[in-house]
């Protein structure tokens, strides 16, 4: 009886299984070939033994079973890591890189900073009007401007001074938009707001961020720069 090779393809992972799986189907290999060489050893003729090479090539098979093991154990280790990383990414500690940062997130609501409150808005198709309304914390209308009508993304800057002359330093602001296609039906729009990281707070274990006292959840943000 001799343990001569072990097929390939029950050592050697596809690309579409998991490293978990492939490092289960090693220590399942391992295990079986400790214990058909041992019962080789057993059961062979004393007057007629395993050739020494034969021995020699079987160890061979064995060590590279178990630097597979071990790279398999080091692979899963490696998934566990970057799993933990892109599920904390942005919560914890990991968010104070986004103090002093400025960043675009979802919403509609932000701050008047350093005398500007920026926005950017998304049209789902080209209108034929599109009306911008900033509003403030008490939802009173402080500015009205027309928009970019082509489809897409558009920036908006609002530099606080208001309508009827009055000019604001601090505060938070909401845009509106509303846009109207040629028949009057209404073009799908989405807002975004865009400003700087002034404070993050990760009490709760995921991160909240602070945009001059307006709070964006850290999954919120599209861009950071």
């Amino acid at each position: 009886m001799s343990v001569d090779s072990i097929s390939s393809s029950s050592t050697t992972t596809t690309t579409s299984s998991s490293t978990k799986s492939s490092s289960a189907s090693l220590v399942d290999n391992y295990q079986s070939f400790l214990t058909l060489l041992l019962k080789q050893l057993e059961v062979q003729d004393p007057t007629d033994p395993v050739d020494a090479s034969q021995y020699t090539t079987q160890l061979v098979q064995l060590a590279s079973l178990e630097q597979q093991m071990s790279i398999g154990d080091k692979l899963d280790d490696l998934s566990t890591a970057v799993t933990s990383l892109g599920t904390s990414l942005g919560s914890g500690s990991n968010a104070i890189g986004y103090l002093g940062r400025t960043v675009e997130a979802e919403g509609s609501t932000t701050a008047l900073q350093s005398g500007s409150a920026s926005w950017g808005y998304d049209l789902d198709s080209t209108a034929s009007k599109v009306t911008l309304t900033v509003t403030d914390s008490a939802g009173k209308t402080v500015h009205t401007e027309t928009g970019d009508t082509s489809s897409g993304t558009h920036a908006v800057s609002w530099d606080g001074t208001a309508d009827n002359g009055t000019t604001y330093s601090s505060g938070t602001y909401t845009l509106t938009v509303s846009a109207v296609d040629s028949s009057g039906a209404s073009v799908g729009t989405t807002t975004r707001i865009k400003g700087t990281v002034t404070g993050v707070d990760s009490s709760s274990g995921s991160a909240t961020l602070s945009i001059g006292g307006v709070s964006v959840s850290a999954d919120d943000v599209l861009a950071i720069s």
